[in-house]
């Protein structure tokens, strides 16, 4: 992995998102919509770079609660299929993890379908707890 850098992206940093290997997002980029993400400050994209493409990204948003210390929710984990297997998730992971703890986070979750072996496995190897939360979501 010595040739793969992990990087977080902020406001302006679109430019990076403009060369992204095959399968990594789960449909192409609109750039409108990636700037207004990383314009966000709440909003968090660490990406892996290999030979001037990204091959792998992690999402990830922060909350602000009234009531308790802030969280970070992973949205998303992507990684290029020749790129699987070499520690690029477990290294964007950690960059995220590093930047919510600078963010005063103190908890950090993420929400996989028990039918994915492959998502609960990483992040059951990552130190992660399974939890018996059911979601619920709602058509708006």
């Amino acid at each position: 992995m010595s040739d793969v850098e992990i990087r977080l992206l902020g406001p302006g940093e679109g430019q990076f998102l403009q060369s992204v290997a095959e399968d990594v997002f789960d449909g192409p980029l609109r750039p409108p919509l990636a700037e207004q993400f990383l314009a966000d400050p709440r909003h968090h994209l660490a990406v892996a770079l290999h030979e001037g493409a990204v091959v792998g990204f992690a999402s990830a948003v922060h909350y602000v609660h009234p009531d308790k210390a802030p969280e970070l929710w992973v949205n998303e984990v992507g990684i290029a299929p020749p790129m699987r297997r070499k520690g690029i998730g477990r290294a964007l992971l950690g960059c995220l993890s590093e930047h919510a703890v600078r963010l005063g986070c103190r908890e950090a979750w993420v929400l996989a379908d028990p039918d994915n072996t492959i998502a609960c496995s990483f992040y059951q190897a990552l130190g992660g707890a399974a939890s018996p939360a059911v979601m619920y979501s709602f058509r708006l």
